[in-house]
């Protein structure tokens, strides 16, 4: 994917000038052997300049990572370390950064062989506080040469995030329909996150669609389609079409990225789109999100934003989808029941209309949509990608603004089940645990829009620690609670 970054990784190792620098520069040469024998070498960086002992040495760190093209920065506490420069290398440092500390290795070693970065954490921590700057820390940041190397492999998706976040611009079609109010929410707090966004109406988009007329790329974009679809391409007299509007799309990105490298968009798609453009833009939606520029329905803005956040996590295809609609009695007894280890009130449909793309369903074909087209002709409503979603693991999650600006998120970890849906759109029967309970006391208490982010895996940790970095408050991070663990709002005699 060409719309999410690639992290490099520094790693400069620090030292208190009261203990031996050795320690330091040898568990550093450990780290990254032990890097180097786990992952690919390439995402990191060692900083062979210094040893970060005075502020002096900082600024040598400082300027030999950034001229190896660094962008994300590990701050590595060999021993105690100086709690001065190393929390000025992380203020000073433009992008990600992460606190570790090196674990002591042998009871055989405990008086010159001892560095104590265990205790340097905690100042560390301290004076990262007093100067405002915000670093990731570990569960447990204290570990072996092989631990910490696993800490920073977990770190990559959350620097990619942070980066992209902070290069990307979303680009929005009209006002969101009516009846939509779920899906309209402040912006401010998207340029708190270091978001820019550029809105445009309906207009704008049909004018550009209509430049587009004749394009000599359009017959290459419908073989394209053709050979996605395959069997499917059961409406091929609009793929001419939806091709004219995915170059329309892709040209006015390229056009409208301005000074940002990543782009994410939120789209029209009806009331009077099906009747101007003459069919719905699913299929196409579908398509530039499996390239890695999230596209979401119904101008749903931080729809896309989530989206991005979960291409950035995932390095993978994500999906949009409406919290949908119960799973029936008889459909779970028959397919669920005895056959998984979930209540029918942790199952529910995650459904959109054709906006999942092809990789991430079963088997897919090219229909109309069924419920535009109850009060339209069916012909302007064609262009959804129908399927079941592929089963496995996935992650359903969001980031929100509220009404007074201020960001909240949610996860749950679950999986799509091997169940057919029985149904029409892009759908699936998802399973999360306690779902009724999540669905209860955080999607209707909290007032979140029905429209959830689908990441295909699981990655509520890497999310989690996105959204507190970015700033959400931890109390307005929100997850499924294990059964036993009571919500504040939920009924203690229920």
């Amino acid at each position: 994917m060409n719309n999410i970054p690639q992290v490099k990784l520094g790693i400069v190792a620090v030292s208190r000038d009261c203990f031996p620098e050795s320690l330091s520069v040898n568990r550093r040469k450990a780290l990254v052997a032990a890097y180097a024998e786990k992952y690919d070498v390439q995402d990191i960086y060692e900083c062979p300049v210094c040893i970060v002992e005075s502020e002096i040495h900082m600024v040598q760190a400082l300027e030999d990572i950034k001229k190896a093209g660094c962008n994300a920065l590990c701050v590595y506490l060999g021993n105690f370390g100086p709690e001065i420069s190393e929390t000025l290398l992380a203020k000073h440092f433009d992008g990600p950064k992460m606190f570790i500390a090196a674990a002591e290795e042998s009871q055989n070693d405990l008086s010159d062989g001892r560095g104590d970065a265990y205790c340097g954490m905690l100042n560390a921590s301290y004076n990262l506080k007093l100067r405002n700057v915000g670093a990731y820390i570990p569960e447990y940041p204290v570990g072996t040469a092989d631990e910490c190397a696993d800490m920073m492999h977990e770190f990559l998706p959350i620097a990619r995030t942070i980066i992209g976040l902070n290069d990307l611009k979303i680009i929005s079609f009209g006002p969101r329909p009516l009846n939509f109010l779920a899906c309209n929410a402040p912006i401010k707090p998207l340029y708190n996150i270091g978001v820019e966004i550029e809105e445009n109406s309906e207009l704008d988009l049909f004018e550009a669609f209509k430049k587009h007329d004749n394009d000599p790329r359009i017959p290459a974009k419908v073989a394209e389609m053709e050979a996605e679809l395959g069997e499917g391409n059961k409406k091929p007299e609009v793929l001419p079409k939806l091709a004219q509007y995915e170059l329309t799309l892709l040209d006015w990105v390229e056009a409208h990225r301005g000074y940002r490298k990543y782009v994410a968009i939120a789209g029209k798609c009806w009331p009077a789109f099906q009747t101007q453009f003459g069919f719905v833009p699913c299929y196409v939606n579908s398509r530039l999100t499996g390239m890695g520029i999230p596209v979401s329905c119904e101008v749903d803005i931080y729809g896309c934003l989530s989206e991005f956040i979960g291409t950035c996590v995932s390095e993978d295809a994500v999906t949009l989808l409406d919290i949908n609609n119960s799973v029936p009695a008889d459909m779970y007894k028959e397919s669920i029941e005895g056959k998984f280890n979930y209540t029918q009130k942790d199952t529910f449909m995650g459904f959109h209309c054709g906006n999942t793309c092809s990789s991430k369903l079963s088997s897919c074909t090219m229909k109309y949509q069924k419920i535009m087209a109850r009060n339209l002709p069916e012909e302007v409503t064609q262009g959804t990608l129908e399927g079941d979603i592929v089963p496995g693991d996935i992650t359903f999650y969001r980031l929100q603004s509220t009404a007074d600006c201020k960001l909240r998120a949610y996860m749950a970890e679950g999986e799509v089940l091997p169940v057919a849906t029985k149904s029409f759109g892009g759908i699936g029967v998802f399973a999360i645990p306690e779902m009724g309970r999540f669905y209860r006391h955080v999607l209707i208490e909290k007032n979140y829009p029905h429209h959830g982010a689908v990441a295909f895996g699981h990655f509520g940790k890497a999310l989690y620690e996105v959204f507190k970095y970015i700033g959400v408050p931890v109390e307005d991070i929100n997850y499924n609670q294990p059964k036993g663990v009571r919500y504040p709002t939920e009924n203690p005699f229920a």
